[in-house]
């Protein structure tokens, strides 16, 4: 009988180190972890590196680094996390406000940190910094036609800091709202002022059409109301032919001093892309670009205000993961903003670009 329960004894604790050896081999929730880099040589006509009003190209006949992005996530059940690192100047630029040295710095950046819940089955909570849901071109370079960047991204914000609640009304239609910090600021304990961002999204089941309207509103760090609503459309007509829409709109009303009269003033811009893809490996992308600046507070500060009319042609050849961009872009503005080499100013700044991208 002793031998009988030894050996009901031994085969119990056999089973249960087989049971923990089995759920400990179990795999761990997957991360996934994606990827990108790019880098260009740019060449400016008017010889001078001071010519380039936009974000990300601030060079003359000069190899340049862009930025290199490491992206984790992770699910497990209704959490998730997203986690999206960049170094290089790109990310320098990109976190402006946090970083002293935009030319010469490899500094990292938080490009997007946020947390997310699943509620329900159609609303999902996120916390921390996003990538702003104003406009059509983004910050990593891959996931753009062209290389160089419109006056509306680079005037517009870049990222948002806060809480969102997005929303599936329906297949076709969805919504976003969020409080967040003053634009492009990652801390802001400094301030009282909070901004509301929202976005009602239109994807329809039924043609290859994309609506969105943004808006974002609030008083920046200085005081000074905010409104800008934004317009976004994109129409794949067929495999060869895809379009594009953004229209933007930015107004400011200087409420600090409430003796003073308040004056509202603006800017606004207005980009039509045209994409051409003649094989899978071979496409062609046009983006024309009206940037108004009347108000003089953006491109034309310091003047009496102007307006940029902006074309850019850009080839896009892929090898894989890898796309080589060769670009051709010409900048006329009302006003001599530009500079040539020797001193003299211009109204008009044409360069050629070849930029690589690589993403994983």
């Amino acid at each position: 009988m002793k031998n009988v329960l030894l050996t009901a004894f031994a085969a119990c604790q056999l089973f249960v180190a087989y049971s923990q050896t089995k759920e400990d081999s179990l795999p761990a929730p997957a991360v996934r972890i994606s990827g990108s880099a790019d880098v260009y040589y740019k060449y400016n006509f008017n010889g001078t590196s001071t010519d380039n009003k936009t974000s990300f190209t601030n060079s003359h006949n000069s190899f340049e680094l862009g930025m290199i992005s490491l992206k984790a996530e992770h699910e497990f059940k209704k959490g998730s996390i997203v986690a999206d690192l960049g170094f290089g100047r790109r990310a320098a630029e990109f976190s402006y406000n946090e970083t002293s040295d935009k030319i010469s710095t490899m500094e990292m950046s938080i490009k997007q940190l946020y947390l997310s819940y699943q509620v329900l089955d159609k609303l999902k909570i996120s916390m921390g910094s996003f990538g702003t849901h104003i406009g059509y071109e983004l910050l990593d370079a891959y996931l753009n036609r062209n290389y160089s960047m419109s006056y509306m991204f680079s005037n517009g914000p870049f990222f948002s800091t806060g809480v969102k609640a997005d929303i599936t009304i329906s297949s076709e239609w969805t919504a976003m709202i969020g409080l967040f910090n003053p634009t492009d600021f990652k801390s802001a304990s400094w301030s009282n002022q909070k901004y509301v961002g929202a976005q009602l999204g239109y994807s329809s089941t039924k043609a290859p059409v994309k609506l969105y309207l943004n808006y974002l509103g609030g008083r920046d760090t200085s005081g000074v109301q905010n409104h800008q609503i934004d317009f976004v459309a994109t129409y794949q007509v067929s495999t060869l032919l895809g379009l594009g829409y953004n229209g933007t709109v930015s107004t400011y009303k200087n409420t600090r001093n409430k003796e003073e009269e308040q004056v509202s003033q603006k800017w606004w811009g207005s980009a039509v892309y045209v994409n051409l893809d003649f094989t899978p490996k071979l496409g062609l992308s046009l983006r024309g670009e009206y940037f108004d600046d009347a108000d003089g507070l953006k491109t034309f500060a310091g003047t009496d205000g102007g307006h940029v009319v902006a074309g850019t042609l850009s080839l896009n050849y892929k090898v894989g993961n890898l796309t080589i961009i060769p670009e051709f872009r010409v900048d006329n503005a009302s006003v001599n903003i530009f500079n040539k080499s020797n001193g003299s100013s211009a109204a008009s700044s044409p360069n050629v670009l070849l930029a690589a991208t690589y993403h994983f």
